[in-house]
């Protein structure tokens, strides 16, 4: 259940549009905000050197989502926010991560679900949200400790450009994460036999230098057509269907690594731990 209380517009605002108006989207766009992420051989270098990937991938999966589903549907002063952002930290400063690794890993929270909406929602993203999912994420990574932050979100395109631009690269880390992350997010959406299928379907959705960075083949011609207007598609009936009344809330799916709920202390990694 719930624990929001009142709290700053920009947050009632994020929670809307992750809850409410573009709950499918924002899903799926920070699950490939994630993968990008893995493009970077400083960032998919560590997490490979964890063997989180290896051993417990969906678990990791699940940690993540819910360490900030957390944050986003409660609140970041509430009480269940607070602890959020504490396990996420404590995980942090476990390892030495650059600023502008965190800085990169921030701006594509707040770019890839407006460039997703954008792209294939039902509607755009206004001119307000923008401007309260980077007073969001601005204070969330303040909090992190996260310096030299974007002001705006033309800043926050132009570090994020950048950024790539000067470390997309190929690395055998970047290979090894995204197979195991693919593998993931289509045992998530499909039969196993249908992953030759799902293959394609995801590299479908990344330019040329994410997939070179990743070791990773184009989509066919076609499919690199077909899935862009499917989803836009997908997003003009989502538009013409009535609007979403009930909240969908992230920490309350049923997930196979918590059949019997989860503690926010227990989420994560720990040292020492196999």
């Amino acid at each position: 259940m719930s624990t929001r209380s009142v709290r700053p517009t920009y947050e009632e605002t994020v929670f809307r549009l992750a809850s409410l108006d573009f709950a499918w989207d924002i899903e799926r766009s920070l699950e490939f905000a994630l993968f990008r992420t893995y493009a970077v051989p400083s960032i998919s270098g560590l997490l490979a050197k964890t063997g989180e990937f290896e051993r417990a991938p969906r678990k990791r999966y699940d940690d993540t989502e819910l360490i900030l589903s957390e944050m986003v549907e409660n609140g970041l002063d509430s009480p269940r926010g607070q602890a959020a952002l504490a396990r996420m930290n404590a995980m942090h400063a476990n390892y030495r991560i650059s600023n502008d690794d965190m800085r990169y890993v921030l701006s594509t929270f707040v770019l890839e679900p407006v460039r997703w909406i954008d792209r294939f929602g039902r509607r755009k993203v206004t001119k307000d949200e923008r401007a309260a999912i980077v007073a969001y994420y601005r204070d969330l990574g303040g909090r992190m400790g996260i310096a030299d932050i974007p002001e705006d979100f033309g800043g926050f395109d132009r570090f994020n450009r950048a950024y790539e631009a000067a470390n997309f690269r190929y690395a055998d880390s970047n290979a090894q994460v995204a197979g195991a992350t693919m593998d993931l997010m289509l045992g998530m959406y499909l039969p196993r036999r249908l992953w030759p299928l799902g293959r394609p379907v995801m590299r479908a959705l990344m330019h040329p230098a994410l997939l070179a960075a990743m070791g990773l083949e184009p989509a066919p011609k076609w499919m690199q057509r077909f899935v862009p207007f499917a989803l836009r598609l997908r997003g003009r009936i989502a538009g013409w269907l009535p609007r979403r009344r009930r909240p969908h809330l992230i920490t309350s799916v049923p997930r196979p690594t918590y059949p019997g709920g989860y503690l926010i202390e227990r989420l994560g990694t720990f040292p020492g731990e196999p």
